[in-house]
């Protein structure tokens, strides 16, 4: 999880995902994990978006390099794109 830009809150918490084999990227998976997220987790740990990639950036011994997706987070912000929460897809901000 790292920090995600948000123009009401400042900053919102983000995971990344990475599906086992089988598995693809769809809103209703998404739903089903947030409804699992909120019946488990305390509301001060949720992630508020999450995002699917096909894998997590890693160190030499397997650690995740959370700089590397800080950094992906700032490019985001920088170009203007953001991921929506209700389509789960990368818009544009016009």
């Amino acid at each position: 999880m790292v920090p995600s830009p948000d123009p009401i809150r400042g900053f919102i918490p983000k995971a990344y995902i990475v599906l086992k084999p089988g598995y693809t990227p769809s809103r209703d998976l998404a739903h089903d994990i947030f409804k699992f997220i909120r019946l488990n987790i305390a509301p001060y740990k949720r992630p508020r978006a999450i995002e699917f990639v096909p894998e997590l950036p890693k160190t030499i011994s397997g650690k995740i390099r959370r700089v590397e997706l800080r950094g992906l987070e700032r490019e985001k912000r920088n170009k203007g794109i953001r991921v929506s929460m209700s389509t789960l897809r990368t818009t544009s901000q016009t």
